[in-house]
């Protein structure tokens, strides 16, 4: 059995919990960090343009220190993490001299590279004859369209190479873009020495890892029944027991708040699936329906029955473009008529703008609290005595954006009476990114592993 544990589901999620799953469960064999989302890879685009070796989630270095004591204890569970985001390499540098100013030096680190085609797809782009796989899955543009303007450009890497990073002795691995179950699968790979083509062991092990992806989503986070989950101020972070046919048990550590249930469980296995028989990742593609979801008692429920089939031969890609700028601005109403006086100072504003001769790709005025969320508007809207006026706009017109900036806070004294809630100030321009997913071939690509040994370091 491997035991694996995810302490982080995404960048912004708690830095305190790896120490404290490793205090409860020092003897799990592997934990996994999981900081990358699509928006994240335009975000580290953005940083690295203020600071040039900054393409990195920078928080996994504060993580890494924490879990020094354990370390130096001898605690043996490996580290797998994809924060490298656009700069693994200098991530594991980063991290290399946090240990060694620690007093960490025998760790070795592993950095897994390749997912970066930004340049594969711009050579395409500019080819004669662009590749089909190039287009976007969801509208089928071409990406010649936006290729000017696209800033990130990440395959989806499987867990081969990270197998291969811990068969090569690391002890912490840092990626780039894989697929949030690989971090799971690499380990399994190199734990049971499975097969590439053991297609029914991958699609077990690709369902635990999709289960612990989203961190706390698994142990009671956003459940349906939030409300009766026990103890969420402490909520544990998942751990799946793996075996060795690819079958799993979910579980989390003792003591910790939240809870593992069958119906925790069934609600993140279909989270972000897509069709249940034919989930496809870059390891293998997994059918769902068949699945067996076993409660065996406190915090503890089995899942076995996944079924796998031949890998596709593309891996999917995350790129991002710049899409121009954005901006949202929040003003509070009170008072009778609150709602109808919100909606007038958005429509107003607009109105406004429009005149001075601004231009708007999207824009929305929204009421909260007034229904706005909910699939039917509030009935008794007209009765409510304060809402929170959300506006927002997005341009090519970098101008327009920062003329609705300014233009939102004179309500302030020229909107209706009970006005507030305006101590931010104006609302901050943004240069707005967009999402392009597409397909390349595999065989356009070949994952390198590096490995850094502590003891070089100066």
């Amino acid at each position: 059995m491997l035991r694996i544990g995810n302490a982080h589901g995404f960048w912004g999620d708690r830095l305190e919990a790896a120490a404290e799953m490793l205090s409860l469960e020092p003897e799990l064999d592997f934990i996994t960090l999981d900081f990358l989302a699509e928006v994240s890879m335009s975000i580290l685009a953005t940083q690295r343009e203020r600071v040039p070796q900054a393409g990195y989630a920078r928080d996994v270095v504060e993580v890494v220190k924490s879990l020094v004591p354990y370390w130096k204890a001898g605690g043996k569970c490996r580290l797998i993490t994809n924060a490298g985001g656009l700069d693994p390499a200098s991530c594991a540098r980063a991290c290399q001299r946090a240990l060694a100013e620690a007093g960490c030096r025998h760790l070795k680190i592993a950095v897994v590279t390749g997912d970066d085609v930004l340049e594969l797809l711009r050579a395409d782009a500019q080819s004669g004859a662009p590749s089909s796989l190039s287009r976007n899955l969801d509208t089928g543009e071409p990406i010649g369209a936006i290729i000017d303007r696209i800033t990130t450009a990440n395959a989806y890497l499987g867990g081969e190479a990270i197998a291969e990073a811990l068969a090569q002795g690391a002890e912490i691995v840092i990626t780039g873009r894989v697929a949030d179950p690989s971090l799971a699968v690499g380990p399994c790979l190199h734990h049971f020495g499975w097969r590439a083509t053991d297609w029914d062991r991958l699609a077990g092990a690709t369902v635990a890892g999709h289960l612990i992806e989203c961190g706390t989503q698994v142990t009671g986070g956003i459940s349906t029944d939030w409300l009766e989950v026990p103890e969420v101020d402490r909520i544990g972070f998942p751990i799946v027991e793996v075996a060795e046919d690819g079958s799993c048990v979910v579980t989390k550590p003792g003591g910790t708040g939240g809870g593992v249930t069958e119906q925790t469980v069934k609600e993140q296995l279909v989270y972000e699936i897509g069709d249940p028989n034919c989930y496809l990742s870059p390891d293998v593609t997994v059918s769902f329906l068949d699945l067996q979801v076993e409660p065996l008692g406190l915090d503890r429920v089995r899942v076995s029955g996944a079924k796998g089939c031949v890998r596709p031969e593309t891996y999917k890609v995350s790129a991002t473009f710049r899409d121009g700028y954005w901006a949202q601005g929040h003003l509070t109403i009170c008072g009778r008529d609150a709602v109808a006086k919100a909606q007038r100072c958005g429509e107003l504003l607009l109105k406004r703008l429009q005149d001075a001769g601004c231009t708007f790709r999207d824009s929305i005025v929204e009421c909260l609290g007034s229904g706005t969320f909910g699939p039917h508007a509030s009935e008794s809207s007209s009765r409510l005595t304060e809402s929170v006026l959300r506006v927002a706009v997005a341009s090519e017109s970098k101008g327009s954006v920062e003329r609705f900036a300014r233009e939102l806070m004179p309500f302030v004294t020229a909107g209706p009476p009970g006005t507030t809630g305006y101590s931010q100030g104006r609302p901050r321009v943004h240069e707005a990114f967009a999402y392009f997913p597409c397909l390349i071939a595999r065989s356009a690509i070949r994952p390198r592993v590096e490995l850094l040994d502590m003891e070089t370091l100066p």
